[in-house]
């Protein structure tokens, strides 16, 4: 007790913090392992305060409310293939390790993806929270979070967390306001001594990426319907639509929505049945996105030329969703026709090493791409000049962008090279590099404003940053994991009715 004031002095509130965060793919070739995992224990977890990942946020917002953060681990990936169940066991290692008991602690807050598959284990979110109401004090802790809007949200993350909170806005410019509007609603429950639940639909929908963009139909009209059911009561915290996300094959994959609240569970049920009502009538429309054809747009360019800059949108070789960023069916598409002024960013590691010892303005020839799919063809073998090389790190230039969702103010894309094969300009990279912020062109002295065609292999993400660029954008139906047809992929665990385009 202060003696001035014969006020009570409250302890300062005790949060455990950790990071799981990584979109897995089912169909790609590739594993994801430990060594492919960025990971922040204790208090290196603390230097992201201040930067733009959800992680930074949530520290920023302790900060701020005088919270005790108690930091145990945080892993992230890039999107990529199935998890392998090594990495989950470490993750919850370190958890277990970090771990003071529950009864030193006033809650848990968890930065999560959502859409994470391992091996042995399809829903590696509910997994984990499972075990984590088993830890020694845990079981009657507030557990928050936030969570991607692409997430599959499962039944087991909604019965053992009491509030997780999605982003709102896809391409992914609020992750970490996001992350604060969990924290806020964390400091109510700490404040006033209630703890919400959460309330799950599934309405049995499977939708590509390019249908989950909030700025258009289907979603957009949920994210309106959303807030206003949180307008007309207090005791609804939150409404989340999660998009889901389409390429990771577990039983749980698909479109969701949660109400988060201390309300009665009719009004909760209230507020699903008509968000399911929505989202069915939405579904039986057309999509906003259609896909040409490679050939097609080879002979628009040539036949429709337009100044300015036209961006050739590759869905199917989706880096921010786990396509392995070297698929050459649109690099092959350009060179054939020749088109000029143009550029286009593969993930080729073994490429860049083999320009490592030659000197600016060499030649050589190059197998480039086709090595990460078996959907692709093959490496396209060109003759090409070195330009320059690059450690591949840059400073994003929008900190809000998706990319800052992952990585913070900084992206690193490992030893990169620039080559240019007649009027093609290739970016070649050692990581793979979603092309959410035009840094990543920028940083390598590609002015993207100065070219006629840009290839960008994403699906709606992009759009933040290439949108006011673009004097037209098309997107090409090619080869590749992320294909938006998803009836040619080989589903085995997600319900098969859910299955569409």
């Amino acid at each position: 007790m202060d003696e001035e004031s014969n006020e009570v002095v409250k302890a300062r509130p005790r949060i455990f913090l950790a990071g799981l965060f990584h979109e897995t793919h089912s169909f790609v070739d590739e594993t994801t392992g430990l060594s492919d995992f960025e990971i922040r224990r204790g208090a290196e977890m603390l230097a992201c305060a201040g930067d733009a990942s959800p992680l930074g946020g949530v520290l920023d917002f302790a900060a701020e409310n005088d919270w005790e953060v108690v930091p145990a681990v945080d892993f992230r990936a890039m999107p990529s293939g199935t998890v392998e169940d090594a990495v989950v066991e470490a993750f919850w290692g370190e958890v277990e390790a970090a771990w003071p008991g529950g009864e030193t602690l006033d809650a848990v807050y968890l930065v999560l993806h959502g859409a994470m598959v391992a091996e042995t284990i399809p829903d590696v979110e509910g997994e984990i929270l499972r075990r984590l109401r088993s830890l020694p004090g845990a079981g009657n802790l507030p557990v928050f979070g936030v969570y991607d809007l692409h997430a599959n949200f499962s039944p087991a993350m909604a019965e053992h967390a009491d509030a997780l909170v999605a982003y709102r806005e896809n391409p992914h410019t609020d992750a970490r306001e996001a992350a604060i509007r969990a924290a806020a609603l964390l400091r109510r429950c700490l404040e006033t001594g209630e703890c919400p639940r959460m309330w799950l639909r599934r309405p049995g929908l499977i939708w590509i990426p390019s249908r989950t963009g909030t700025a258009n139909d289907p979603m957009a009209s949920l994210e309106t319907r959303a807030r206003e059911a949180e307008a007309r009561s207090d005791r609804t915290w939150a409404v989340n639509i999660a998009g889901g996300f389409a390429y990771a094959d577990t039983p749980d994959t698909g479109v969701s929505f949660q109400v988060v609240g201390t309300g009665e569970a009719s009004v909760a049920e209230a507020i699903l049945d008509d968000l399911e009502t929505l989202a069915r009538e939405l579904d039986a429309r057309e999509p906003e996105i259609g896909e040409i054809s490679a050939a097609e747009a080879m002979a628009s360019l040539r036949q429709e030329p337009v100044p300015g800059l036209t961006v050739l949108v590759e869905p199917a070789d989706n880096i921010g969703g786990g396509a392995p960023g070297d698929m050459t069916g649109l690099l092959r598409a350009l060179v054939e026709a020749r088109i000029g002024n143009a550029a286009i960013c593969l993930n080729d590691p073994e490429c860049v090493s083999r320009l490592s010892g030659l000197k600016i303005g060499d030649r050589t020839e190059l197998a480039i791409g086709g090595k990460g799919s078996r959907l692709d063809p093959g490496p396209l073998h060109l003759e090409v000049e070195l330009v320059s090389r690059s450690d591949g790190r840059f400073a994003l230039e929008d900190r809000q962008s998706h990319l800052a969702s992952v990585s913070g103010d900084q992206f690193d894309m490992g030893p990169s090279a620039v080559v240019r094969h007649e009027g093609l300009t290739i970016l070649l990279t050692s990581k793979k590099t979603p092309p959410f912020d035009l840094g990543q062109w920028r940083s390598q002295g590609i002015e993207p404003t100065e070219l006629d065609v840009v290839v960008v292999k994403a699906a709606v993400a992009h759009r933040r940053v290439y949108d006011p660029i673009a004097v037209r954008m098309w997107w090409v139906d090619t080869p590749g994991p992320c294909t938006s047809r998803l009836e040619r992929l080989p589903f085995r665990h997600a319900r098969r009715g859910d299955v569409g385009r």
